[in-house]
């Protein structure tokens, strides 16, 4: 299956209309509070740095760049053929690569895989935003692309981050100018229970290897000045069998 047209519309519509300065897009905090914090996490459980990294949801590239100069080979996906020509032209030397791709759609995926083999992939914020039934399909791309021996790095919004964004849609200005654009392209952020997120990992096929919370940056702030920061959860996720060291939401 492929997503939903109306996700589809969406997306394209936010990015057709976001703005090309850095720090305009709510989520999009610079990689020293976001890919490079997850990069410390995530880099311990990658049995085979050398494959290629697939930035899936790539958006803008912002954390695709921030890869691109860790990795010898990345590859940032989006739905959205703006969000693509949002990346590229942010990346003028092209240290990165990009397509648009749905990453819910399993024979694109498949074409994919055998093109790159076995990658690692990192995922920020994506499976929140799907519609329901997009989420499983697009959890089973994950086990596909990493195959034998990749490791995926997963963060999503936590349950906890719902009732923060929906005061914060609520106050009395309405909500914060940065996140306004996010509900009026129908957008939902913050809508996968925990226990769902690794629900749809499981059912993928893959082994959660580490996993817990920290607060996802925003380039938000309150009339006070404070950085708004979403609770989320991370995980850590491949095909290896659990073993006596590994540590995760499921033990």
């Amino acid at each position: 299956m492929s997503v939903t047209s109306r996700y589809r519309e969406a997306w394209e519509g936010f990015w057709s209309e976001a703005p090309e300065d850095e720090g305009t897009v709510f989520w999009d905090a610079e990689p020293a509070l976001t890919a490079g914090l997850h990069l410390a996490l995530f880099e311990p459980h990658v049995a085979a740095p050398g494959l290629p990294v697939v930035d899936v949801g790539c958006g803008n590239g912002t954390q695709t760049r921030f890869l691109a100069d860790r990795f010898p080979r990345v590859l940032g996906l989006d739905l959205s053929a703006a969000a693509i020509d949002h990346a590229r032209r942010s990346d003028p030397a092209g240290q990165a690569e990009y397509r648009q791709l749905d990453a819910a759609e399993k024979s694109t995926v498949e074409q994919l895989h055998a093109e790159l083999g076995d990658v690692n992939v990192y995922m920020r914020g994506v499976l929140h935003q799907c519609e329901p039934d997009d989420r499983q399909p697009l959890a089973d791309s994950l086990a596909t692309l990493v195959g034998e021996r990749g490791r995926a790095f997963v963060v999503e919004l936590a349950e906890a981050a719902g009732p923060v964004l929906a005061g914060l849609a609520q106050g009395p200005g309405g909500p914060p100018p940065k996140l306004a654009p996010v509900f009026a392209h129908g957008l939902t952020p913050g809508e996968v229970a925990d226990a769902a997120l690794l629900d749809h990992i499981h059912a993928a096929g893959l082994t959660i290897l580490a996993s817990g919370g920290l607060p996802l940056s925003t380039t938000e702030f309150t009339p006070d000045g404070t950085r708004i920061e979403l609770p989320s959860t991370w995980l850590v996720a491949g095909r290896t069998d659990l073993s006596a060291g590994s540590r995760g939401l499921n033990q």
